[in-house]
C-alpha cells in the first residue's frame, strides 16, 4: 500500500509540474488533481485486470459430472473457476464445424486451404504445408485424434471467412448463446492466450450440446486412429482404452492450463459427461476422471464395471495400473457399457485431400465405408 501511495504522490507531483504559475495556479492545481485521479484510475484498472491471466489455480482441480440426458449435475468441484482450456478449445471449433455442415454451409469432402498462418501453428500439428489443402473431414479427424493446431486454425479460417480472429469471435458468441458465461475464445486451437478462458461447467454444457445436437457426427470422437498422407495418426484420448463405456471426447494440455480432459461414457443407457481441469499429470487426470465417473454412475444406480488392465508404455501403463487398482466393483465383463449405435473403433484412411474415405472397422462386421513442447497446446 505504501508503494502505491508513493507512486500516486510521484504522479501528482509530475502532473503539477506541468501546470504554469500565475493567476490560474489554483485552477491548474484542480485540473492536475483531476488528471492525477484519472491516470490513477487507469493504472488501478490495469492492475486489477492483469492478474486474470494468472488466476488459474495451478494444482487446484476443477471438475464436474453431468447427466447428458437431463443436464443434472451429479458432482462438482470449483466448476466455475475460469481456467485456460488448452486444446479443449477445439470442442467449440468442432461444434462450429458440425453446425456449418448441418446448415449445408460446408461439406465433409470440401477442401480446406492451408494458409501460411495456419501452417505456422506450434505443435501438436499434422505438418500442413502452406498452399496445400485438406478436407473438412480430415481436419475434424486431425482435431479429434492428434489435436492438431494447424488443422484447427485452417478449419477456423474456412469457417471464419479467412480470418481466425473473426472465427474466435463467432465461437465466443456461440458460447454465450449456449449459456457458457465464463468462456471467451481468442483462437481456434487452444494455443496459449491470456484472454482465452473457460470453466468446467461451461465445457460440460458444450459437450452436452454436441452430444444431443449432433449425434450424426459424435462417432468421430471414438475413432482410434486415421491415416493421413500415408501415416497413421493415433487418438490421444487414454479413456477410450482404459475406461469401460468411454466413447470420446478430448484431451488438452499447456503448462499454465495443466492436464485437462472431457470424457463421455455410457453404461446401461445412462450417459455421463465428465470434465477435469488442472491435473498435474496424465495418470492423475485419468484416475480423477475415472473416479468421478464411477461415482456418477453409482448415483444413477448403475453397477460398477471391472476395468481392464491395459498394458501400454510410459505414463499410459501407470495410468492403467492406477485405474485397475482403484476398481472397487466386482462386476464381470458382461456388464460393460452398451455401445452407441454409430460404428466405433474405426480407423479412417485418407490419401490426398480429395481421396475417398475408407472406414476400416475393428471387430465390427458390417461397418460401412465412410508432442510435447513447453507451453504449447497438446492433446
Amino acid at each position: 500500500m505504501d508503494e502505491k501511495r508513493g507512486w500516486l504522490a510521484h504522479l501528482r507531483r509530475a502532473v503539477v509540474s506541468l501546470v504554469p504559475d500565475g493567476g490560474r495556479r489554483q485552477a491548474g492545481r484542480g485540473r492536475a488533481l483531476r488528471l492525477t485521479v484519472g491516470l490513477a484510475a487507469g493504472y488501478l484498472a490495469t492492475v486489477v485486470a492483469a492478474p486474470r491471466a494468472h488466476a488459474q489455480y495451478v494444482g487446484q482441480i476443477s471438475s464436474i459430472v453431468m447427466d447428458a440426458r437431463t443436464g443434472a449435475v451429479l458432482s462438482q468441484s470449483n466448476p466455475d473457476l475460469q481456467r485456460f482450456p488448452a486444446s479443449l478449445t477445439k470442442l467449440m471449433t468442432l461444434y462450429m464445424a458440425f453446425k456449418a455442415m448441418r446448415a449445408g454451409q460446408v461439406t465433409l469432402d470440401q477442401a480446406v486451404p492451408v494458409s501460411a498462418h495456419s501452417a505456422s501453428m506450434e505443435p501438436s500439428k499434422l505438418g500442413l504445408v502452406p498452399g496445400s489443402y485438406l478436407t473438412v473431414e480430415q481436419a475434424v479427424l486431425g482435431l479429434v485424434t492428434k489435436s492438431a493446431n494447424d488443422a484447427a486454425c485452417a478449419l477456423g479460417e474456412l469457417l471464419g471467412g479467412g480470418d481466425e480472429a473473426r472465427f474466435a469471435d463467432l465461437m465466443t458468441r456461440q458460447a454465450r448463446a449456449l449459456g457458457m458465461v465464463n468462456t471467451t475464445f481468442r483462437n481456434a486451437s487452444g494455443l496459449p492466450n491470456d484472454e482465452q478462458m473457460t470453466s468446467a461447467r461451461d465445457l460440460a454444457l458444450l459437450t452436452r450440446q454436441i452430444i444431443t445436437e449432433f449425434p450424426e457426427y459424435y462417432h468421430y470422437f471414438s475413432v482410434p486412429a486415421f491415416y493421413f498422407h500415408g501415416r497413421q495418426v493415433p487418438n490421444h484420448d487414454p479413456m477410450l482404452r482404459i475406461y469401460p463405456g468411454a466413447d470420446g471426447l478430448k484431451t488438452g494440455y499447456t503448462v499454465l492450463a495443466g492436464r485437462n480432459l472431457v470424457t463421455s461414457a455410457v453404461r446401461e443407457n445412462v450417459r455421463l459427461i465428465g470434465v477435469v481441469l488442472g491435473a498435474r499429470s496424465n495418470p492423475q487426470r485419468s484416475a480423477l476422471m475415472a473416479g468421478i465417473l464411477d461415482d456418477g454412475f453409482r448415483q444413477e444406480g448403475v453397477a460398477d464395471v471391472r476395468r481392464p488392465l491395459v498394458l501400454a508404455r510410459g505414463n499410459r501403463r501407470r495410468a492403467a495400473i492406477m485405474l485397475a487398482a482403484a476398481t472397487r466393483g466386482s462386476a464381470g465383463p458382461d456388464q460393460v457399457a452398451e455401445l452407441p449405435s454409430t460404428p466405433r473403433h474405426r480407423i479412417v484412411r485418407h490419401g490426398h485431400a480429395h481421396a475417398p474415405v475408407h472406414m476400416v472397422a475393428a471387430g465390427h462386421a458390417g461397418s460401412h465405408a465412410a508432442s510435447h513442447r513447453h507451453g504449447h497446446s497438446h492433446g
